[in-house]
């Protein structure tokens, strides 16, 4: 038994977690409440490191980690942790996806009720002695229509509690099925017809590119006249700035905040002080069930990674990883990549996925090649954790088709990695290859034959070829002081639609994107990360 790890756990988490890994052998130091330069000074003796959502695990922590294996998150997220870093450092990241479902769901729900009854108002408001009836007058929860963005984990216990409520429940994700959310109770629509019906909306995202700033100015003024808005499921999602507008003109009628753009938000915010405004310090996951689930889960899950039992809940790495054979490693990280662009640059909701792998050498490592295709379409889109295990059952889940195929014809490649995708938009296809030992490339895309290497940051555009596009986006880039790297081009006949890729050094602000997709030409450029 390896008595060497010692394992710090820098946030108050159940003791549940400190007696299984004293129980594994392992030595466990609960030291809550650090700083940062504090966690640097000793972070050098650990092998792994336990947080919560207090401490954010920045890439100077990590640095100073010279012996760190492991990061372990007690709960969903990882918005503290710095992911990419920790990667770069050979650090596996882990979470415990699922332990708070129930607890998040619930608070939800707490939050919904509170926000129609004017609960913490007239609670506050007897407190201070006064006996008003008349201003904190509520309204019903049944027969009024709600919409849930978001058909995760959460979205779904949600669904499923506001249906003993008799409410008309809207369904809206760009990835479950229609099929998925009819099963749920819930009818599927667009996201702008969800804003239009709505009486309520509650929101269970992740935040990413696409959710950040998902309710603002713009989109709030799509939303039925007073409205009540729900989050707690991430800060960021909700542009904050334009909540207090609509709140105070009345085009939104309440709204209950678990979780905010800064966290703490700052004392002075005018929205915690807004009488039509409900607030909690992030209790989605602070029940005393939820924190010994996730403590347990963590503890686990760190004792068999260590002993090498099993690799369960890794964010940034996946099991599969260590059984594929050494040299299909780049096949595997290049299915991943085309999984990737073809989840960022997809347009309306996603209905099939094909998976095809040309020569038969890859042949052997199929099924794992087909789990990191997913894991990359998937990954961008969902609020837990993806990996080559659990990559099909979400597709599964989300009623998302597989085709497969294996072919034994590479044309004028050794192998081929195929992807594609079919939405209720667009069908597009992606081929990618690998030249020598490990040099990944991305070689086609629809008819259009190209040749670049798929990391960093990929601007994809289509245009009209005529002279002077790329001049006209180089110029847009050269302003906003973004090197090009790389550059790919390719078209089918001379004056029709071309394809553009470029490599970047830097990422784009959104300002610069809009600005390129004002180009006379340009057609649905899109940002990519890879």
């Amino acid at each position: 038994m390896n008595t060497t790890y010692k394992i710090l756990i820098a946030d108050p988490v159940d003791n549940a977690c400190v007696e299984i890994l004293a129980n594994e052998g392992f030595i466990a130091d609960k030291k809550t409440g650090l700083k940062e330069e504090q966690i640097v000074d000793i972070i050098a003796d650990y092998h792994v490191l336990i947080v919560r959502s207090s401490t954010q695990v920045t890439d100077k922590i990590i640095e100073h980690g010279t012996n760190l294996k492991l990061i372990g998150r007690a709960g969903t997220g990882v918005d503290n942790i710095d992911v990419e870093a920790a990667t770069r450092k050979g650090v596996i990241v882990m979470n415990t996806p699922g332990g708070n479902t129930v607890s998040t769901a619930e608070h939800a729900i707490s939050m919904l009720m509170s926000l129609a009854r004017n609960i913490p108002q007239a609670c506050t408001s007897l407190r201070e002695g006064v006996w008003d009836r008349k201003t904190y007058q509520g309204v019903e929860l049944f027969g009024k229509t709600i919409g849930i963005i978001g058909i995760g984990k959460v979205g779904k216990e949600v669904a499923v509690r506001l249906q003993s409520f008799g409410m008309n429940i809207l369904g809206y994700d760009p990835l479950v099925s229609d099929d998925v959310i009819g099963t749920l109770g819930m009818e599927s629509v667009s996201l702008d017809e969800l804003f239009r019906r709505s009486d309520y909306i509650t929101i269970h995202t992740p935040l990413t590119d696409d959710t950040r700033g998902l309710l603002n100015a713009e989109t709030i003024k799509k939303c039925k006249r007073g409205v009540r808005i729900v989050n707690c499921a991430r800060g960021g999602i909700i542009d904050e700035h334009a909540l207090l507008p609509a709140l105070n003109e009345g085009h939104i009628a309440g709204v209950a905040l678990d979780v905010f753009e800064q966290e703490p938000p700052p004392p002075d915010s005018a929205l915690l002080k807004h009488p039509k405004v409900v607030v909690t310090p992030h209790l989605g996951a602070s029940t005393v069930e939820a924190q010994q689930k996730v403590a347990v889960q963590i503890a686990h899950q760190i004792a068999d990674a260590l002993k090498e039992r099993s690799l369960v809940g890794a964010v940034n790495i996946s099991a599969a990883q260590f059984s594929v054979r050494d040299d299909h490693k780049p096949y595997l990280t290049l299915s991943e990549r085309l999984g990737s662009i073809a989840g960022q640059i997809m347009e309306g909701k996603l209905k099939s996925v094909t998976f095809a792998v040309d020569g038969e050498g890859l042949h052997a490592s199929f099924e794992v090649l087909k789990s990191a295709v997913l894991r990359g379409v998937l990954s961008p889109h969902l609020d837990q954790p993806v990996n080559e295990v659990n990559a099909p059952y979400y597709a599964r889940a989300m009623g998302i088709g597989m085709i497969e195929r294996k072919g034994t014809s590479t044309g004028n490649y050794a192998q081929r990695i195929t992807v594609e995708y079919q939405t209720d938009k667009e069908k597009r296809k992606l081929s990618g290859t690998v030249f020598g030992v490990n040099a990944i490339r991305l070689v086609q895309i629809d008819e259009y034959r190209v040749e670049i290497e798929p990391t960093g940051f990929m601007l994809f555009y289509w245009n009209i070829d005529r002279p002077g596009m790329l001049a006209a986006v180089g110029t847009i880039l050269a302003k906003s002081n973004i090197n090009i790297a790389t550059l790919s081009l390719g078209r089918k006949a001379v004056g029709e639609e071309a394809l553009t890729i470029i490599g970047l050094d830097n990422d784009l602000r959104v300002e610069t994107l809009e600005e390129i997709a004002k180009i006379d030409g340009v057609i649905h450029p899109k940002l990519v990360k890879v």
